[in-house]
């Protein structure tokens, strides 16, 4: 029966060691500069960025149609401006 019983005391041991293992400390301080480095950073969530990026096909859409428009006024002045010049 301590056979069992000391196989859990050196499980229970190693997993003490590998808690304060100096892996441990680096893997907590790479963590930690890691999130130090990204929070000084301007980021944005994904969220954000895909609403940008509908906000901006929205907003080539309607410079497209503005641009088509002009075109269409430009026209409609230069014929008109020929009109006057042939009286």
């Amino acid at each position: 029966m301590t056979g069992p019983r000391i196989l859990d005391e050196i499980g229970a041991k190693l997993s003490e060691l590998a808690a304060n293992s100096p892996a441990k400390d680096i893997e907590k301080n790479v963590k930690a500069l890691l999130g130090s480095a990204f929070g000084k950073l301007d980021l944005v969530t994904r969220e954000e960025f895909d609403v940008q990026r509908e906000v901006l096909a929205h907003v080539r859409q309607k410079l497209f149609e503005l641009e088509e428009r002009v075109a269409v006024l430009e026209a409609e002045l230069a014929r008109s401006r020929s009109d006057e010049d042939a009286d």
